[in-house]
């Protein structure tokens, strides 16, 4: 008989990302009570937690204290708007529930400084939601803890999407008015290509950056010290009507003279037979490694494909089950996550240092 302890989760609007709530129902240890979000939100908010709700069969309240007085919640998953993510994860704290959070944790710094101090203020544990548990990336932070390549020198990150925006850049008159970012978002929920939802417009380097930059600390664990960056809207029309990235470089300066770089972008859903090219290089003083982030992978294709189906399919992947796995025995044992919202807080430091080095044309000191 299973006798661990299980977790009371109330779902703090579920507007974005459907999957991270369902990782967290998946979970031996977790279950899904309601859904709770604040009663001032448009109707289509209301709409997406209604219809998550019912899949569920669990209740949706438009009162997030009430909720929580009625449910006795012990966690919270929140998987808003970014620009909702803290101010509903710092009542969350408040109420002294544990917190999984989507990414990015904030797309305001002075956001993600108000959660970390209510974090720490309530003793609660948090996880940011990452892909670290990746097989090929815990295989590859195996190899350099065994000092395989000896001290680690470089390390590059690829990290491009395969997935739409919206028109592709040109398809529109230059008469045209602006995409409305919002809009936009909302109609591509149907298919999984809004990456952004949000009155705010992000670009790929503030809505992914978390995900390679998650892997470089992991790896190396070296402060970083300087960026450099370059931004642009090559792919999609969304993106240069409201002046944002959908692909961009930058180069890390880290302590110990550990070189760190990263190129990434949303490129399009017909430019990969997978996710993406997602690849880490490492050189170290002794050798180098070059890994697939998806690896183990297998191929199919058969008549009536969908398109939209991705024919390479990755196997053996159970990082969002690995993740609730580490959250749990943080919970029960006052642990740390491997990326907690200190860490997702140094994340949104970084990149918005980018994006200043970007439109400055400079590198700029953290």
């Amino acid at each position: 008989m299973d006798e661990s302890q299980r977790f009371r989760v109330l779902v703090l609007s579920v507007v974005k990302h459907a999957y991270i709530p369902e990782a967290v129902a998946a979970h031996r240890q977790f279950e899904l009570v309601a859904v709770a979000d604040q009663v001032e939100v448009p109707d289509w908010i209301h709409e997406r937690n209604q219809k998550f709700a019912e899949r569920y069969a669990i209740p949706y309240l438009s009162d997030i204290a009430a909720a929580i007085e009625q449910y006795r919640p012990d966690v919270a998953v929140i998987s808003s708007e970014a620009e909702r993510h803290c101010e509903l994860a710092v009542e969350a704290a408040k109420a002294g529930l544990h917190i999984v959070i989507d990414k990015p944790l904030s797309n305001q710094l002075e956001e993600c400084d108000r959660l970390v101090d209510a974090v720490q203020s309530s003793g609660v544990r948090t996880l940011v939601w990452n892909r670290n548990f990746m097989p090929a990336v815990q295989q590859t932070l195996a190899s350099v803890q065994a000092g395989r390549i000896g001290k680690l020198r470089a390390i590059h990150c690829d990290f491009y999407f395969a997935k739409d925006a919206g028109p592709l850049k040109g398809s529109r008159s230059a008469n045209d008015p602006p995409l409305n970012w919002l809009k936009r978002q909302i109609d591509a929920h149907a298919d999984g290509s809004d990456g952004a939802v949000g009155m705010h417009p992000m670009g790929e380097l503030e809505v992914e950056g978390i995900y390679p930059l998650a892997y470089i600390r992991a790896l190396c664990d070296a402060p970083v010290k300087s960026v450099f960056a370059r931004t642009a809207a090559h792919f999609h029309q969304a993106h240069v009507d409201h002046a944002i990235d959908d692909l961009a470089t930058v180069t890390l300066e880290m302590e110990g003279g550990i070189v760190g770089s990263l190129c990434l972008g949303r490129i399009g859903a017909a430019s990969h037979p997978d996710l993406g090219a997602i690849k880490l290089h490492l050189i170290g003083s002794e050798g180098s490694l070059v890994v697939h982030e998806s690896r183990p992978e297998v191929a199919s294709f058969y008549r009536g494909q969908p398109v939209s189906e991705f024919p390479h399919r990755r196997v053996a992947d159970q990082y969002e089950y690995l993740l609730m796995e580490e959250f749990a025995t943080a919970i029960e044992t006052g642990s740390e996550t491997s990326l907690d919202v200190t860490a997702g807080r140094e994340i949104c430091r970084i990149v918005d240092a980018c994006l200043r080095s970007a439109r400055s044309g400079g590198v700029i000191q953290l």
